[in-house]
């Protein structure tokens, strides 16, 4: 999900469309556009026109420093630059392109992007359908279980159905991308999704796979999306930030829903008949809907409907015998080939008619495959009484009596499902079908799926736990060791088919015949943490001496805390911090990579717990749930979960909020009746659009509060007190955004205008009086420089009191969001405890970060610098830096950079720069690792790969 950083020059406007109703922005009109055209002086602003350098692959490095690299081609300047910084002594030139002075309000941006008028740029783009030449006598055919979220139960496992020259996917849960960039499954050669429900648990990763899948390569790819008829609404949701291109082959059947439908539906002959979705000479795919048999409730709810698919392939002709041919009286030639294709011919010796069968050996059958989804006990009676599933029974006696052998069946159904006896009935009507559990069984939950990351956490974990507790996910390992060894053997059980669980990248072999069956071959052997421990002493054994010197440095640091690093000139912690107990606030980074997950960082997502007073989420990328349950354990996420009282969203790009609905649906489930109140989102104004179209869907529980009223202006037209505050306040939204200024221009549209906040209001009070039960003074939202409507948050803690009675002020934590560096950042930033800023690129990488408006390692820092802040938390790295992103140490002494699953406790702050060198020794042979690891030329986070995302 990231645009595009290595494309040649000729086609390095493909990456959007223009459509711009994907950030639900009407263009300027050319009246509104003239404020644009003011000269400005102080603003060295790049031209977007010109093209970004091509990027070469950086030589080889050690971990984490650069060699300084005089090769890196600058961008050119358009000529309004170029006289500006002729006009400038050398030396300030240099310094202008790595940082900004703001007093000056001098800084780089690239104004065409933040006003989301980039898009105008890049001609339309017209997905065209993958179309593949068949091949029906296809020589490979398997099922696999892509197990997205078996370990962490947070979505439902996907399937995938392959043959030579299609794939098939059933389900796209979060994840789905980022476990198969790690198993190197190609997604950019799937023709269709199928969906067997419509909700976050099944789909959440679909956004994210069509954003990329539309970026690849020149043209883009487009799949057939399929679901029920609540796919509409689906669609309706997504529309609102992912391009028309990328979702124009969505198909739903089932009964219409009563709205004047856009998207095609697939009708059927007689209710009662599967829908056929997929019928070619490789595979007939149908469908057969259950609606859940409610008596007390009329009419069915979005949402609750399910599907049953059903795969069958072709039957295998038998052999020609040329043999009895001959003896029928034929003469080799073209009657041979039509007897083959099942014509009858006439002998040409003897006065007989010769028929298919005289001359053909007997046929096998085509093996069918069920993927069978039965959320509740109501949809397993409704699977028992449909009609469809009946012609697929096999009776005991093995006569089938015209009935098609079910070779496999898959259950996605939940095990407290497949456990009834309701639903032990239906399975037994298969007799000679394998059955393969792949619902959340305890078994699937033992090991990490996401392999790579785990073993990256498991290691920082023993390098320094402070900083990195163990995953929740292998704390219950030891538990289930004991339940291993019968779990393994399989239940078989003489009237019903065999039973398996399923496992990660299990497949059922369906062509060549001679291999039907279950091919374990694939399973990745099992990762425990003690084999991960064993690996990572051997590889590098002074570890263990590092991490007593972690320890040593931790206690000691925490004995002392007075008499601090007098070399940086800072003789005490801040007196927010002191005597701050455990319990006060943690920050957990769940993601830390930019654009789309990778194999080691998942996209963004902040986790601020305030502990018994509840907790806040900046930010949500694709996955977080998932995060939430390898840190905290599947119960200590749910409680996580219960407890998230407000979740923040800086901007509208996919890579910070697609998570978004699964936390809230799973939040509603779990506070299903018990007394509490709506989750409150805030967050740009478009991704309201997104959810009022998700909730006719299913329930999200929340209340909408825009960015825009939560900024210091409208917090005092609130409070209303005394009109001081109103001026001070008026001044503090910062000259970047004043009246009549560049970005004010951006912001401040007719549609909804900045001053109005009367609608607002109830919310605001209501954030207000949850912010105060919650410990906290102010949740302020401030624009910064990225894209139309992206904004930074501060978040401040109450004051309290100390022992001897006096006040303490509270801590301030501060978010960037992405961003380029601006006066904005730095004057929300003055004071604070800790920022958190992105840092995208390397500081070599300055022109492509000015071009994308994001920052680089050393202009984040130097935000924090210019503003005073005790420590500074680099996050957002770009995913070309696998591990650990490339930095220049000297200038670091109060920073850390982060990394997935982080855990950052208040009272440990001062200790945090500490640890930063300590990550060199861990990722020290990373250069060599990554480098054959990524020589997959498809890898979909390669450079190469460009995408609608636009980070």
């Amino acid at each position: 999900m990231k645009m595009l950083t290595s494309m040649p020059h000729h086609h390095h406007h493909h990456h959007l469309p223009q459509n711009l109703g994907l950030f639900g922005f009407s263009p300027l009109k050319s009246s509104s556009f003239s404020l644009f055209l003011r000269p400005f002086s102080l603003y060295p602003i790049f031209a977007s026109s010109s093209p970004p350098p091509s990027r070469r692959r950086p030589p080889p490095r050690t971990a984490g420093y650069r060699r300084s690299d005089p090769s890196h081609p600058r961008r050119k300047w358009s000529s309004f630059e170029e006289q500006n910084r002729k006009g400038r002594p050398p030396m300030e030139r240099d310094k202008a392109s790595t940082s900004f002075n703001p007093s000056s309000d001098s800084f780089e941006f690239n104004k065409r992007r933040a006003a989301g008028l980039d898009k105008i740029d890049k001609p339309k783009k017209n997905l065209k359908r993958n179309t593949r030449t068949l091949n029906p006598t296809n020589t490979i055919a398997y099922v696999q279980i892509l197990g997205t979220g078996m370990d962490t139960q947070d979505t439902s496992p996907s399937v995938l159905l392959f043959f030579d020259k299609q794939r098939f996917i059933f389900n796209a849960g979060e994840g789905l991308q980022r476990f198969c960039t790690e198993h190197k499954i190609k997604l950019s050669k799937v023709d269709h999704i199928f969906l067997s429900r419509v909700c976050s648990e099944t789909a959440g990763g679909l956004p994210g796979l069509l954003l990329t899948l539309a970026g690849i390569g020149e043209e883009g790819l487009s799949v057939n999306v399929w679901g029920p008829s609540d796919l509409k609404y689906l669609v309706d949701a997504m529309r609102s930030f992912i391009p028309r291109a990328a979702m124009v082959h969505t198909r739903s059947f089932g009964p219409s829903l009563n709205t004047s439908d856009s998207t095609p539906q697939i009708g059927s002959s007689k209710p009662t008949d599967p829908y056929v979705l997929v019928d070619d000479e490789v595979v007939k795919i149908s469908a057969i809907l259950l609606e859940p048999s409610r008596l007390e409730e009329s009419g069915s709810k979005t949402g609750e409907t399910s599907v049953v698919y059903v795969c069958e392939l072709p039957e295998i002709k038998g052999k020609f015998d040329p043999k009895k041919a001959m003896a029928l009286g034929l003469r080799a030639g073209p009657k041979y080939s039509y007897l083959q294709s099942g014509q009858s011919v006439k002998s040409d010796f003897k006065d007989i008619t010769v028929h298919p069968s005289n001359v053909m050996g007997p046929s096998v059958p085509g093996p069918v495959v069920l993927l069978v989804d039965c959320p509740t006990e109501s949809h397993a009676e409704e699977l028992l009484s449909n009609p469809s599933t009946k012609s697929y029974y096999s009776c005991p006696d093995n006569s089938t009596d015209g009935a098609k052998l079910v070779n496999c069946i898959i259950h996605l159904s939940p095990a407290s499902v497949t456990n009834s006896s309701t639903y032990q009935s239906w399975m037994k009507r298969f007799h000679s079908a394998q059955h393969i559990l792949a619902g959340h069984e305890t078994k699937n939950m033992e090991f990490p799926i996401l392999r790579a990351s785990s073993r990256i956490t498991a290691r920082l974990n023993y390098l320094c736990p402070q900083f990195f507790p163990a995953p929740g996910i292998w704390s219950s390992q030891h538990v289930n060791n004991s339940i291993e060894s019968t779990s393994m053997s399989k239940c078989f059980d003489s009237n019903l088919g065999e039973s398996i669980s399923a496992e990660n990248l299990l497949k059922f072999t369906l062509r060549p015949y001679g291999n039907l069956g279950v091919d374990r071959s694939c399973i990745p052997s099992r990762l425990t943490s003690l084999r991960v421990m064993d690996e990572l002493l051997s590889e590098i054994p002074e570890i263990n001496s590092k991490t007593e010197e972690i320890k040593r440095l931790w206690n000691g640091l925490h004995n002392k805390m007075m008499i601090e690093e007098p070399w940086l000139g800072e003789s005490t912690v801040p007196s927010c911090l002191e005597n701050i107990r455990r319990d006060d606030m943690e920050i957990v980074l769940l993601g830390t990579g930019s654009s789309q997950p990778s194999k080691y960082r998942n996209v963004t997502a902040i986790y601020i717990d305030l502990f018994s007073r509840g907790s806040i989420l900046l930010d949500c990328g694709e996955g977080t749930l998932g995060q939430l349950k390898r840190r905290y354990g599947l119960e200590g996420a749910d409680e996580a979960v219960r407890n998230l009282r407000c979740i923040w969203i800086s901007h509208i790009h996919a890579d910070h909020h697609t998570g978004l609905a699964r936390i809230l649906a799973r939040r509603r489930e779990l506070l299903k009746g018990v007394a509490h109140e709506p989750a409150i989102v805030v967050g740009p104004r478009p991704l309201k659009n997104f959810l009022d179209a998700y909730q006719r869907l299913e329930d999200l529980d929340m209340e909408f509060l825009d960015c825009r009223n939560t900024t210091t202006t409208s917090w005092a037209s609130v409070e209303t007190t005394s009109p001081d505050k109103i001026i001070k306040s008026g001044n503090a939204e910062g000259s970047l955004f004043s009246k009549g200024s560049l970005m004010q221009s951006i912001y401040k549209r007719p549609s909804s205008p900045l001053t109005d906040n009367s609608s607002a209001l109830p919310f605001l009070k209501r954030l207000k009086k949850v912010l105060g039960e919650m410990g906290l003074e102010d949740l302020i939202s401030f624009p910064v420089v990225h894209c139309p409507q992206a904004f930074g948050v501060v978040v401040k803690a109450a004051e309290r009191k100390n022992i001897t009675g006096d006040e303490i002020p509270g801590w301030k934590m501060v978010y960037s969001g992405d961003t380029r560096p601006c006066p904005e950042m730095v004057e929300a930033s003055k004071g604070a405890t800790v920022l958190i800023h992105e840092a995208t690129f390397e500081d070599a990488l300055v022109d492509e970060a000015v071009a994308k408006n994001h920052s680089t390692t050393k202009e984040a820092i130097n935000v924090g610098s210019l503003a005073g802040v005790y420590r500074t938390v680099l996050t957002h790295f770009s995913q070309r830096y696998p591990k650990i992103p490339v930095i220049d140490e000297s200038h670091m002494h109060n920073t850390c950079i982060a990394f997935d699953m982080m855990s950052i406790n208040m009272a440990d702050l001062h200790v945090l720069p500490k640890i930063l060198p300590y990550f060199k020794t861990l990722f020290r042979n990373q250069v060599v690792e990554e480098e054959d690891e990524e020589t997959d030329d498809e890898s979909l986070i390669s450079d190469k790969v460009p995408s609608f995302f636009i980070n």
